[in-house]
């Protein structure tokens, strides 16, 4: 405003040099009506700028600044300049903005802020599809009214750091979150919701398995040691029984070696890294030697049929044969006697299939999902009955998505069972005709 002053005094020297004109021109009246007239002037002028100024500052905007000249051209050049200023910041001020809210949607964490009354200022799309908030729709309100957790309000509220609570949301079943709250700025906070429910589930599973292990384990060595300690506190005179009750103390040691060998076989499939040895092999000789297998295990009691195609199937021999050998001992192990068993390899569109079909026991449909899971048993004193471990499917699914191939169960109670490994196209190869 500093340059205001001289423009200022200049223009009213102006007008005193043209009232003392007018005065030696046309006498003293005449300078004071120059002098009224051109004072009259300026104030109009600074008047209607005035307005102009008024009428802008209602709408301000940079590129509509009214034309001026002399101070109040300076007035508006000013006020043009910091507006420019003003934009640019608030251009930047915006981008910083946006930056921070892509970072924030991209978080796989849900992210909800809060303001000091603990009201939703903003929350992500995680936060939105975890906690079933809406962004729009629920600005403003009090998120305790929202998400309806046992002891919340009060966790909101204390918002210690390193505390956390566990939410299962009533319409996302299944699902388990661990919510954050973190203090920042004059008492806000920012609410996280992490997705739990594979790392719980995963620990429910360790615990599962641990106590599905120390059961398989506990039942033959009971079995054991009762038999082991009869015989030392009353030795039998008779031979055979002695003969038979060692029999029983071997079966029971046979079962505990193949529950620790299938153990350790599990263990290396879920803990390797490397990728499976990629040979060519004939598959028909593979499922050759397995059917012979089939048949000693079976001693008799059962149809063994095989029903194969030519081709090579490019994978760990050593691990199929593990896979397709369990597929064929659940099915000899099921199936009554007098029962058939048809293992089978077919080409189709490119893709291979390996199939053990029988007319066993048959599984209930509600049954078929979690038959892969270690140690699950549609009924389990038949399973150790027959001699199974429990994780013989668990072994063969592992097996198969190492070689990229899935597993398929089809079976209906007293029909019988049909185990199919789907192949992709790249793996097998057959001959040319």
């Amino acid at each position: 405003m500093s340059s205001a002053w001289p423009s200022l005094l200049l223009r009213l020297a102006l007008i005193a040099s043209l009232a003392l004109i007018a005065g030696a021109l046309l006498g003293s009246l005449a300078a004071w009506a120059t002098a009224c007239a051109a004072l009259l002037v300026l104030l109009v002028s600074h008047t209607a700028y005035l307005a102009r100024l008024q009428r802008w500052l209602k709408q301000p905007e940079s590129q509509a600044i009214p034309d001026a000249w002399g101070a109040w051209g300076n007035v508006f050049m000013t006020l043009y300049r910091h507006l420019r200023n003003e934009d640019k910041r608030r251009e930047s001020i915006a981008a910083d903005l946006e930056v921070f809210s892509q970072a924030a949607e991209a978080s796989p964490d849900g992210l909800v802020f809060l303001d000091a009354n603990e009201r939703i200022r903003w929350c992500n799309r995680v936060a939105e599809s975890q906690l079933g908030l809406d962004g729009e729709r629920d600005r403003d309100l009090l998120v305790t009214n929202l998400i309806r957790a046992p002891h919340f309000a009060e966790f909101l509220a204390g918002a210690r750091v390193g505390e956390s609570l566990l939410y299962r949301p009533a319409n996302r079943k299944g699902m388990t979150l661990s919510l954050e709250a973190i203090r920042f700025g004059k008492d806000r906070k920012l609410l996280i919701s992490f997705d739990v429910s594979q790392i719980e589930r995963a620990d429910t599973i360790r615990k599962d398995f641990v106590a599905n292990v120390s059961h398989e384990l506990r039942t033959p060595l009971t079995v054991i040691a009762g038999f082991v300690e009869h015989m030392i506190e009353e030795p039998s005179p008779d031979a055979e029984e002695t003969q038979h009750q060692l029999g029983i103390v071997n079966d029971q040691a046979s079962r505990m070696l193949r529950l620790v060998d299938d153990l350790l076989t599990l263990s290396r499939l879920e803990g390797e890294t490397q990728l499976p040895r990629e040979e060519a092999f004939d598959v028909r000789d593979l499922i050759y030697e397995i059917s012979s297998e089939a048949r000693r295990l079976s001693g008799g009691r059962h149809t063994i049929t095989c029903e194969v195609v030519p081709a090579m199937l490019k994978g760990s021999r050593d691990e199929l044969h593990s896979a397709f050998s369990n597929l064929v001992s659940n099915a000899v192990r099921y199936t009554p006697e007098g029962g058939r068993i048809v293992l089978r390899w077919a080409v189709q569109d490119g893709k291979g299939s390996f199939s053990v079909e029988d007319s066993g026991i048959g599984i209930a449909e509600e049954h078929v999902p979690r038959l892969s899971e270690r140690f699950y048993r549609v009924d389990r004193s038949r399973s150790r009955e027959s001699g199974g471990t429990g994780l013989g499917l668990s072994i063969v699914r592992h097996v198969l998505l190492r070689h990229q191939a899935d597993l398929q169960i089809r079976s209906a109670p007293g029909v019988g069972s049909t185990f199919s490994a789907e192949f992709p196209a790249w793996r097998v190869t057959t001959p040319l005709t």
